[in-house]
């Protein structure tokens, strides 16, 4: 395994020094569990961000836009069926809130 050797300042080696303590882990495997969850999650902050940008290039696409629309409409029927068989409800039979009962109840 590749070693790595660095400098932290003195409050950061301290808290570092707690936290191994609390965990009874030694200080260099706290730190590669910090260092694996940070990149996890600049890589996820990456993807959504690339998710986001594709999605609002999209969006101020009018033909992409109206086709994603006509399809969301075509299967809000089959969304609503299967909600429906989920619920315990005969499809088409009203939902709670449509009736006035609380669903919390």
């Amino acid at each position: 395994m590749p070693a790595l050797s660095l400098r932290l300042p003195e409050d950061l080696d301290n808290r570092l020094d707690e936290e191994a303590n609390r965990e009874g882990l030694p200080r260099s495997e706290v730190a590669r569990q910090a260092i694996s969850e940070y990149i996890t999650r600049r890589e996820k902050e990456r993807f959504m961000a690339e998710l986001v940008a594709e999605a609002s290039a999209g969006y101020a696409n009018e033909a992409i836009r109206n086709e994603s629309i006509e399809i969301t409409e075509e299967f809000l029927p089959l969304d609503n069926e299967a909600l429906d068989i989920a619920e315990s409800r005969k499809p088409g039979e009203p939902r709670p809130e449509e009736t006035g009962e609380r669903w919390w109840k």
